[in-house]
């Protein structure tokens, strides 16, 4: 049987595991540099506050992708809502030429998938194969 790793609150025991990936308003390379770096830690940062795991991120110039583990009674959506968010509201604030190249940094739309019918190593393996799939 498959090693899983388990979490439980007050009522449940759960393992939900998300994929989960957004992009920028026009899909614009704007995720680079001292953006990208601040990205990151308010990504950590929201996570934390929600008690979401991050398994994996990686942060390319005009897209995110995340492995969440997310307490099913929170929600993915409320989730993603949250961090994406955040994170809009603080960038624009500390780097207002997002501001003036985007109405809005974030697309309205993400993509969410579930971890299950692939091995979750297999899965990592993708999300940190990315960074180096672009530079070739």
């Amino acid at each position: 049987m498959e090693n899983k790793k388990y979490k439980s609150n007050h009522n449940i025991v759960y393992s939900c595991t998300y994929h989960v990936v957004w992009c920028p308003k026009y899909r614009r390379k704007v995720l680079v540099g001292p953006v990208a770096a601040r990205l990151k830690e308010l990504i950590v940062e929201t996570c934390t506050g929600l008690s979401v795991e991050i398994q994996e991120m990686e942060i390319m110039p005009d897209y995110v992708h995340l492995l969440l583990d997310i307490d099913p009674q929170f929600g993915v959506h409320k989730a993603v809502k949250r961090i994406k968010g955040v994170s809009s509201r603080v960038l624009r604030q500390e780097f207002k030429e997002l501001t003036t190249k985007l109405p809005t940094l974030w697309s309205n739309s993400y993509f969410v998938s579930t971890v299950g019918g692939a091995p979750l190593e297999m899965i990592q393996q993708y999300i940190q194969s990315q960074k180096t799939s672009q530079r070739q």
